[in-house]
């Protein structure tokens, strides 16, 4: 029922589950890289956010940053680049802390008009991320407001976030291409590699334990706190592996989780990372052509299907196939850290 407005099958869901299950002994490497790294006796799940790296200087001004994004987005091509140097000349984007802002950063507007976007601006490595991102959101807009009537010009949320990611993805390659010191490039393999860590694989547990309680649910079966405990716990022991210590008190996570009271939201997290993780590559790999399906997606809002909105760009989220792509990318990064850690 959750996925029927969206025309999404089931398959799609159980897809991302399974094909993540295959991919575990990936995560699995991660993890026993960072027990190495760290030089612990014990991995512990609050090791998680523990820095691999120590704090590399990576001032960016916002200047610099506007630069950086934008010649990271080279391969999406001259149309692309003039709609976001529009943004950044003719005050599409608030960009400091200021009295009553909401902290974080969104992309708003309306259609007739072009997306605004409010940043709270730090000079560092998340805001220049951040600042591609959110223009990300502010070019789909864009692009499906001018070519779509308004009642088609909104797209979903299964689709919302492939955009942004796509651009976090294209400006990640160019940072670790451009960089010649070994120190801030395994600070940006870490820091993308927790992303696929967070986005991909914690996001799919959660859809996972959402997908057995409703089972539970569907079946007329009674679930109390200890039951859901017991099944968030035993996830956490799968997708994290032998060389994880699973630290009992995480068993009452899913009771923090405010996404669990919106059911089956969170697998979309998984499946547009990884909807962007295969549009980067194919842009990166193909060109042209890559660009051109890529540009159709952003033109196209919600006149149609989400999935089949995807599928004409590319990207087939009905087969395993992006979610595979994605766990190439995942993989390249721990041979590149491997590789730069090797002693």
């Amino acid at each position: 029922m959750s996925l029927f407005g969206d025309n999404i099958k089931p398959e799609v869901y159980t897809n991302l589950i399974d094909t993540i299950h295959e991919s575990l002994p990936l995560l699995h490497r991660y993890l026993k890289l960072r027990k190495k790294l760290l030089k612990v006796d014990e991995l512990h799940m609050y090791d998680l956010f523990t820095p691999l790296v120590d704090e590399v200087d990576m001032d960016i001004p916002y200047d610099e940053a506007k630069s950086i994004v934008k010649a990271s987005l080279k391969p999406l091509g001259d149309g692309y680049l003039n709609i976001l140097q529009e943004g950044f000349d003719n005050r599409w984007i608030d960009i400091y802390e200021n009295k009553n802002k909401r902290s974080g950063a969104y992309c708003w507007g309306a259609y007739g008009t072009h997306p605004y976007v409010l940043l709270n601006h730090k000079d560092n490595l998340n805001s220049m991320f951040t600042l591609a991102h959110e223009m990300g959101h502010a070019i789909h807009s864009y692009l499906s407001d001018e070519n779509q009537e308004y009642r088609y010009a909104q797209y979903t949320i299964f689709l919302a976030e492939v955009a942004s990611t796509l651009n976090e993805a294209l400006l990640m390659d160019y940072m670790l291409k451009k960089t010649t010191d070994p120190k801030e490039k395994l600070y940006l393999l870490t820091y993308y590699a927790d992303q696929f860590r967070t986005t991909v694989f914690r996001q799919t547990m959660f859809a996972e334990f959402e997908k057995i309680t409703h089972e539970h649910m569907e079946r007329g079966e009674s679930l109390t706190p200890a039951d859901f405990s017991k099944i968030y716990y035993d996830l956490n022991l799968l997708y994290h592996g032998k060389d994880m210590v699973v630290d009992k008190d995480i068993e009452m996570e899913w009771a923090r989780i405010p996404h669990f009271y919106n059911s089956f939201y969170v697998y979309k997290y998984a499946t547009g990372f990884s909807a962007a993780t295969s549009f980067a590559k194919q842009i990166l790999d193909e060109g042209t052509p890559a660009v051109e399906r890529y540009l159709g997606f952003l033109k196209s809002g919600g006149s149609d299907y989400s999935i089949d909105i995807l599928k004409r760009a590319g990207v087939d989220m009905s087969s395993p196939e992006p979610i595979k792509q994605a766990m190439t990318v995942f993989k390249s990064l721990l041979d590149q850290m491997e590789e730069l850690t090797r002693s």
